[in-house]
């Protein structure tokens, strides 16, 4: 028989080109659950936008215009929202002149996404009425304030954010 102290294992090589792709897989795979971990924080926060967003529409004929105007139909979850204080996060619309007022457009997506640039719905927008000037910044910041819902005045947008703080940004 042969000496049982005397094991032979088999060898493995690795080439250089193959030790740098599955440096690279691990790299990859190591950000993409850290990244489903960032993902999975926020999703835990109640996001707002997504309850805004259960609206429909109905056509009603608007005398001042002379035509048939889209007016929002609130689900029960957003009618459950009107007059309450929420806690949001989104994006400042820029408009000519903004340096920090305590007027603007509020938006769930960045600027080149937003309801004005055609790439999102009304109901992806409010109006906000600050109790301080808020600073412009292009990341996303986070606001409280009283919500207000409009389904009649079409010189207004749909929701309307009242009385609003900066909580982050």
């Amino acid at each position: 028989m042969g000496n049982p102290s005397l094991r032979v294992e088999p060898s493995i090589f690795i080439s250089k080109k193959e030790l740098l792709n599955m440096r690279s897989f691990v790299l990859t795979l190591a950000l993409l659950v850290m990244g489903t971990s960032l993902v999975q924080a926020q999703d835990d926060a109640p996001n707002v936008w997504q309850t805004l967003a259960k609206i429909t529409y109905t056509k009603q004929y608007d005398e001042l215009l002379g035509f048939k105007v889209d007016v929002p139909v609130f689900s029960d979850d957003v009618k459950a929202m009107d007059g309450q204080e929420i806690t949001i996060k989104g994006y400042i619309v820029p408009v000519e002149g903004y340096r920090s007022h305590t007027e603007f457009i509020f938006s769930a997506f960045p600027y080149s996404m937003c309801f004005f640039c055609g790439m999102a719905g009304p109901e992806s927008v409010m109006e906000v009425y600050a109790t301080e000037p808020i600073q412009y910044k292009a990341e996303p910041i986070i606001i409280k304030g009283t919500l207000e819902l409009n389904d009649a005045d079409i010189n207004q947008l749909m929701y309307i954010l009242r009385d609003v703080e900066l909580i982050q940004g």
